[in-house]
């Protein structure tokens, strides 16, 4: 098995420091995880204000929110008339009013706090990696021009030239999306809600959760942290806490793989623009380059686990279907992250009880929900605003046969990898 080499983690030029909790506190808000939405909620209240203490179990930004893509999607991974049939009209369509102004949000963070996190807004692609990915993607075009979304689907020809793939039918560009260095950004964000006023603490796994007349008592490293309301941000990484009952979501792992710079010749060829991707595939494949010229190949799969050698050489034909030219160079950089998937891939705000809420489920698409979803509820539990949230609260969720299914996905995905053929024939430029 591979040891874990996150590019992040090494390229991040963002600095923060998160000490442990070493005394009790009092707060109006307390917030349990340091990724997206923990570090969004703190930005919004302290810049409202508030008082608020964060608390982390590791380091900022170890879960998903510093093993994430980087992709700075508009909306979620369904397309939106499943998310209106989910949601009815009136919610499912706010949702993805919210969602769509997305991008535009992360930005302006960016901007407005000077995140040295390499954002690049020169939109997305989603890939057709196969005839019927692009009759996928006419359908997406339609929804989402429908409400108002300025899409562009793309040709096989241009979809080559701003790629430098031969591998796809055509794409579906969108213009307010780009990507960042997702734990540079998470950073930011933390950094910038510190310097607001917010108290960051690192190292500090939360052990219980209670509530009394005095409001909510979290207790860590020993220290009691009496806040007014509490927000529970840990997504994917949430780990045994009494108290509360557990967020319930299907876990699912993605891998990614970075190769060393690319010399410049090949750099002027490879996503010369900066779009990320991603492709129409029922196991998905990333692609995207970072501000030092790493071409980041990502797929569904535990690249760490039991199928660690079979991902690893799907890797490397996958590399050489789409980039011949790139067949030889090495991958310095492999990682991996757990995504929190629901049944329906709609991100989850769920009840704790009074002025509480447990926030999970964006089934990969965490830097613009986190973002938004995180100071949404940072504005609707101190105001006791519920009409704040991006979507209605529910009073309780489950979800059946979380680990089953886990399994289930990790299964296909390396059966799937397993049987990608290699290239042959002559190399396509």
């Amino acid at each position: 098995m591979r040891a874990e080499t996150n590019l992040w983690t090494t390229s991040c030029r963002e600095r923060v420091t998160c000490p442990p909790l070493v005394q009790d506190l009092r707060a109006d808000l307390v917030v349990i995880g340091a990724g997206f939405t923990g570090c969004s909620a703190a930005l919004e209240a302290a810049g409202r204000g508030a008082s608020v203490v964060v608390l982390e179990a590791k380091t900022l930004a170890h879960g998903g929110s510093g093993r994430n893509v980087g992709l700075v999607n508009a909306g979620l991974w369904l397309p939106p008339d499943a998310v209106v049939k989910a949601l009815g009209a009136e919610a499912g369509g706010r949702l993805l009013q919210v969602l769509g102004a997305g991008p535009a949000a992360v930005f302006e963070r960016i901007e407005t706090h000077g995140i040295d996190c390499e954002a690049t807004r020169n939109g997305t692609l989603h890939l057709a990696h196969a005839p019927a990915g692009l009759r996928d993607l006419q359908s997406r075009l339609r929804q989402g021009r429908a409400i108002g979304a300025p899409l562009e689907l793309l040709g096989a020809q241009e979809t080559r030239a701003r790629t430098g793939s031969a591998g796809f039918h055509g794409a579906l560009l969108d213009p307010r999306a780009g990507t960042v260095q997702p734990r540079a950004y998470c950073t930011g964000l933390a950094r910038a809600a510190q310097a607001a006023g917010a108290r960051i603490h690192a190292h500090s796994a939360v052990t219980s959760v209670s509530r009394d007349a005095g409001g909510w008592q979290v207790v860590a490293n020993g220290h009691r942290v009496t806040a007014k309301a509490l927000l529970v941000a840990t997504n994917a990484y949430h780990h045994g806490l009494s108290g509360l009952p557990a967020p319930r979501y299907v876990k699912v792992r993605y891998s990614q793989f970075a190769t060393q710079p690319l010399p410049p010749e090949l750099r002027a060829r490879v996503l010369a623009g900066g779009e990320g991707c991603w492709d129409t595939a029922l196991v998905m494949t990333s692609i995207r380059m970072d501000q030092a010229g790493r071409l980041i190949l990502g797929g569904m799969c535990d690249a760490s686990g039991a199928g660690a050698r079979i991902h690893a050489s799907w890797a490397r034909r996958k590399l050489r279907h789409l980039y011949p030219a790139l067949a030889d160079l090495p991958f310095v950089h492999q990682w991996q992250g757990d995504i929190a998937m629901t049944r329906d891939h709609i991100p989850k705000i769920v009840e704790c009880g009074p002025q509480g809420y447990a926030v999970f489920g964006y089934s990969g698409r965490g830097i613009v929900p986190g973002t938004v979803f995180g100071a949404a509820c940072a504005e609707a539990l101190l105001e006791q605003r519920p009409d704040a949230l991006p979507l209605p609260s529910r009073a309780c969720y489950t979800e059946p046969f979380c680990k089953t299914l886990g399994a289930y996905y990790e299964a296909g995905a390396t059966l799937v990898h397993a049987l990608t053929p290699a290239p042959v024939g002559r190399p396509r430029a």
